[in-house]
């Protein structure tokens, strides 16, 4: 008789601790693209708090490294990632994201059927996007000009509702041009984001296997999880990872675990855990991984956590300070100039070895940022993405 393993909430927050580089950093040297891919990728809707995100993972470390990365060595890639959200990710894996991306079942269209773009424009869209882009940097306007021209007037139509302005219908889909690999970010020119095609890589994966592999990435890093913790991660279907589970168990790829009680999964024979929770203080910014996909949220959030930082139940609103492995407060950093000033409101009382961890973290904050710091123990004011 096979006997379930049992795996507690602090032995899971310290695995996913080590293997996020949160226990402690990566070492100096270490490529940023593998703290990124350990990571399964760092949230880049705002570009400094992916360079925190990756910063704080890796020792010595700095924004001007990350940027090196994405723009001179291109070992990291700026496109969209999971959820259609802007992410960092390394080059080197963009086959395996695209290959898995595209495989995940899209569902009805939230727009009006006279906003919408059918399956077959969607398509010409994300071809043109591709065309466009290839060995050329081209300005969001210069790109909407190339799609139109490749497709038809109907791609410009200015139809799209978004931040109080009508965008093009065509852009409804850009986020689907990342995923099929025809579109990333370039540098900036000037104030203007610029985009262009990705370099053509490799693919270490079978592009059918390639949701099999995500999974298995998943649940080395976030482990142990279910079916609906993959989907909400991934803004999947549940009933679409709740067979793709499936289909893995009973291949042998992944094992059920009991975890906090509850049925859940790892990569099979992944079941070595540490005992004890992970410890010290750590500062992460705003739409971190190790919140985004740590779950069940109820621990990573717990208590007073819940409240103050978890606001509707979307984690990543605010800037975290983990203690031990699980959220105990918000913090918010303003920068003039060459200095930032790190306001940290703790939700629990601080030992004083956890005072002078979070002053250390708030060198850290200002050595990736290329700042000086000021830390500041008090309430944060700022609202969510201030």
């Amino acid at each position: 008789m096979t006997t379930t393993v049992e795996i507690t909430w602090d032995a899971a927050s310290a695995r996913r601790a080590e293997r996020q580089f949160l226990a402690g950093p990566a070492g100096a040297g270490t490529p940023v693209a593998e703290v990124a891919g350990a990571m399964l990728g760092a949230h880049a809707q705002v570009l400094s708090a992916a360079e925190l995100s990756l910063g704080m993972r890796a020792e010595g470390v700095t924004r001007a490294d990350v940027r090196a990365a994405l723009w001179d060595d291109r070992s990291l890639i700026k496109t969209y990632g999971p959820r259609g959200t802007v992410h960092l990710l390394p080059a080197r894996e963009l086959p395996l994201f695209s290959a898995a991306l595209t495989a995940v079942p899209r569902g009805p269209s939230p727009l009006p059927p006279g906003v919408r773009l059918t399956e077959e424009q969607a398509d010409r869209v994300v071809a043109a996007i591709g065309d466009a882009l290839d060995g050329r940097f081209l300005t969001l306007d210069e790109l909407s000009e190339e799609v139109v021209a490749r497709t038809g007037p109907w791609a410009g139509d200015r139809v799209m509702p978004a931040f109080q302005d009508l965008w093009p219908r065509w852009r409804q889909v850009m986020h689907r041009a990342g995923w099929a690999g025809t579109l990333c970010f370039g540098p900036n020119r000037g104030r203007k984001a610029t985009y262009t095609r990705p370099l053509p890589g490799n693919p270490e994966t079978d592009p059918g296997d390639a949701p099999a592999a995500f999974v298995h990435r998943y649940l080395h890093a976030y482990g142990p999880a279910t079916p609906r913790h993959f989907a909400r991660w991934l803004a999947a279907p549940p009933g679409w990872a709740t067979a793709l589970f499936g289909e893995l168990a009973a291949a042998g790829r992944i094992e059920e675990v009991r975890f906090e009680g509850a049925p859940a999964w790892v990569a099979a024979g992944d079941t070595d855990f540490p005992e004890g929770p992970p410890r010290g203080v750590r500062l992460l910014p705003y739409f971190d991984a190790y919140v985004i996909a740590g779950q069940p949220r109820e621990r990573l959030f717990p208590g007073a956590a819940r409240r103050r930082a978890l606001g509707g139940g979307q984690a990543g609103n605010y800037p975290v300070l983990l203690v031990d492995g699980v959220v105990a407060g918000v913090w918010h950093q303003r920068r003039r100039g060459r200095r930032t000033t790190v306001t940290v409101e703790p939700l629990v009382r601080l030992t004083a070895r956890q005072e002078r961890q979070l002053g250390e973290q708030v060198e850290r904050v200002g050595e990736v940022l290329e700042a000086t710091p000021e830390l500041v123990v008090g309430e944060v004011t700022a609202g969510p993405h201030a």
